[in-house]
């Protein structure tokens, strides 16, 4: 996908039907929604408007598995422990985010640049 508002809100909606169709519970589609919306928004905030992405989207053996793989494999998610203390705080709060929603994170080079996986534990 390109990514961008409009494409965002049609792969959240895919997300949701293609897990709810293969067993996740509702609550499982809705936190693979937010964390593919955390993900795709760091994505665009590192690398722009429209820039390419591959979202992956999957129930495995282990757990509901989201993934987005972008083009800069250098720039890496920081964990900003400041920002989880500041109320005034803009960002840097994503990563710790996806560690209260998700049993494990992984940032792995990919043939494109960088993936981030997220597994959600059991559907």
């Amino acid at each position: 996908m390109l990514a961008g508002p409009f494409r965002l809100s049609l792969v959240r909606r895919l997300t949701a039907k293609s897990l709810l169709a293969h067993g996740a519970s509702a609550e499982t589609a809705g936190t693979a929604q937010l964390v593919l919306s955390e993900l795709v928004g760091n994505a665009i905030r590192a690398c722009g408007d429209d820039v390419p992405l591959v979202v992956e989207v999957y129930v495995g053996d282990t757990g509901t598995v989201v993934s987005v793989h972008d083009p800069a494999p250098d720039l890496l998610p920081r964990f900003a422990e400041s920002a989880m203390d500041s109320a005034d705080a803009e960002s840097g709060r994503g990563l710790p985010l996806l560690n209260l929603l998700c049993t494990d994170v992984r940032v792995t080079a990919s043939p494109i640049g960088k993936q981030i996986r997220c597994l959600l534990g059991p559907a």
